[in-house]
């Protein structure tokens, strides 16, 4: 990743909810299956990831501001993701039967009074693909602020995705890693059992690779891990999983990441 991270400012989530939707509906029912006024105005199934992008933005900096914008209404589906991921709902209705809801606008004002208002923000993030943002990309970059972009790659217009300092399809955010294949001269093993889920392994190789795809390297300083991890995850408490502190969970997780000894810290990778 070449933009450079403010470290110590918070992060801005503005959210054009439906236009992300929209563009899922579409991906996968075609063009247009949206668009169409009885597929719009009726209950919509779930079908953006928000916790991935969420997790995303955590990787630049503590989230202070997680705005969503959408005639709700139809999205209830969608409750239990945004009240997971602390998302604030702006609902916005559409001024006619076929019209949109403004959520362009309204978010690109109050994005432009936030930087205005708020001086730790470092790190805008903008959820949609229209070109109307383009003006509020332009006062985002001359406050000094970093700004991402978020958009699928079918529906994102391209002068925006050129206007943030960097732009992540939502489409390979979202893309599950492909598994290992099995070595050929390998037996073929009897499937074990699934083991009992540890909420820590998984945050802690979660927090270790979002700070290794946000730093561009594989390694990353064993100081921003457990910060990391508190940001995805605020209720952690490692006591309560039989650890008195971050350096013994990570002695005890081995089999997940190795530790080298860095010039100024300890640096850790997922193995």
């Amino acid at each position: 990743m070449d933009t450079e991270i403010k470290t110590g400012r918070s992060v801005a989530i503005y959210w054009d909810f439906e236009n992300i939707h929209a563009a899922l509906v579409e991906a996968k029912n075609g063009d247009g299956a949206y668009s169409k006024q009885d597929n719009r105005f009726k209950p919509q199934e779930p079908l953006v990831d928000v916790q991935a992008v969420v997790e995303l933005a955590a990787s630049f900096g503590p989230v202070a501001i997680n705005r969503a914008y959408c005639n709700w209404q139809f999205f209830g589906r969608y409750r239990d993701a945004l009240l997971q991921s602390a998302v604030e709902l702006i609902q916005l209705f559409p001024p006619g039967g076929g019209a949109k809801n403004g959520a362009d606008i309204k978010l690109c004002l109050d994005a432009t009074e936030d930087i205005g208002r708020f001086g730790h923000l470092g790190t805008i993030i903008i959820v949609g693909g229209d070109s109307d943002f383009m003006p509020v990309a332009q006062k985002i970059k001359a406050a000094g602020l970093t700004l991402v972009g978020i958009g699928t790659r079918k529906n994102t217009n391209k002068h925006w995705a050129k206007s943030c300092h960097e732009f992540r399809f939502y489409d390979t955010l979202v893309e599950p890693e492909p598994a290992p294949a099995p070595a050929q001269d390998q037996a073929p093993e009897k499937e074990a059992p699934p083991s009992p889920a540890d909420p820590v392994a998984d945050l802690l190789r979660r927090a270790v690779r979002l700070l290794a795809e946000a730093k561009g390297e594989s390694w990353v300083h064993k100081a921003s891990i457990w910060p990391m991890m508190k940001r995805l995850d605020s209720t952690i408490d490692l006591k309560s999983h039989g650890f008195e502190g971050f350096s013994e969970m990570l002695k005890a997780k081995e089999s997940i990441v190795e530790v080298k000894k860095g010039e100024t810290d300890h640096m850790v990778r997922l193995k």
